[in-house]
């Protein structure tokens, strides 16, 4: 594996089977130190094995990976002791106070008296938690639920913290405020990994990793990954049945999907998608509409991914 020390996680060939299924295989990546790394895929795609491989919770059958140093499969307690790990479920005590919580786990991480008080303390009020001390955890709201825990994750000062769907049924300010704290934790220099089904989140992470039934279909900033797949997109008023079935039926067209009034039609940049629009709009008989070309997104690329490799498989 490449010694450069700011590399905090590096996987080679990593895999790993169930029996007879292949969960994940073949994975290659690796993540710099303070960056911000997402995991993208479907429910069922490889993501939480994957990352339960590079927590130390699970021993890969194939290849290799260390993080923060230390080899996932022979040194797994060490590895435990250099991350921190947030569930998307809520999985603190909730008839505990907000500082009862830290202190708990403050103490399973090892700390004690006043490193244990200093810790509990900084993190209180970094995370704006101050006020909310002495508050019953279940009686929080989904947004400052989310907040203790990320407290909690990062009591130990891990290099390396783990976000599993970290907004999950968190409200739109509430997003925004946890995305900017995970900004500010890897401008300090914590690596964050991610896992997140809103694509407007992944655009918010320094690189991406699309897994797809087990296997890692594409990497790189989101800039990169959109580049590289190549797509358009042009938007029209959804005037007709009949015209969203000829564009469904047409080879040029990637992608049609109704956006309230408006429906989105994707195509490959061979391919003008305002030309494939007028056209379905003169073959099924709508209205002409005015039609827009737009920015094509991670949501675009990611679906169109999926069903390239459906499709090939």
């Amino acid at each position: 594996m490449d010694a450069d020390p700011d590399l905090v996680v590096q996987t080679e060939h990593l895999g790993r089977r169930f029996g007879k299924l292949e969960a994940v295989r073949d994975v290659s990546f690796s993540v710099r130190r303070g960056e911000i790394f997402g995991i993208l895929g479907p429910n069922g795609a490889g993501k939480s094995t994957t990352i339960r491989m590079l927590c130390g919770l699970l021993v890969p059958t194939s290849g290799r990976g260390t993080v923060a140093g230390f080899d996932i499969a022979r040194e797994p307690e060490l590895v435990k002791t250099r991350i921190g790990y947030m569930t998307q479920r809520f999985s603190l005590y909730e008839d505990l106070t907000v500082q009862e919580n830290l202190h708990f786990y403050a103490g399973l991480y090892g700390l004690s008296g006043r490193r244990r008080r200093d810790r509990v303390g900084t993190v209180l009020e970094r995370n704006g938690l101050t006020g909310r001390a002495a508050q019953l955890s279940g009686t929080l709201s989904g947004g400052w639920k989310q907040r203790v825990a990320l407290a909690c994750a990062m009591l130990h000062e891990p290099p390396l913290v783990f976000l599993d769907e970290p907004t999950a049924g968190v409200d739109p300010v509430s997003r925004r405020t946890f995305w900017d704290e995970i900004h500010r934790l890897a401008s300090d220099g914590t690596t964050v990994i991610v896992t997140t089904h809103y694509m407007d989140e992944a655009e918010r992470c320094h690189r991406l990793a699309f897994v797809f039934r087990g296997a890692l279909l594409d990497l790189g900033t989101p800039a990169e990954i959109l580049q590289r797949r190549g797509l358009r997109v042009a938007e029209t008023v959804a005037e007709s049945r009949a015209m969203l079935e000829v564009l469904r039926a047409d080879p040029r067209v990637e992608e049609v999907a109704p956006f309230g009034a408006r429906l989105r039609v994707t195509t490959r940049a061979a391919h003008d998608p305002a030309a494939v629009i007028r056209e379905a709009q003169a073959r099924s008989g709508a209205p002409h509409a005015d039609v827009t070309e737009v920015r094509a997104d991670l949501e675009d690329a990611f679906v169109s991914m999926v069903r390239d490799d459906a499709r090939t498989a």
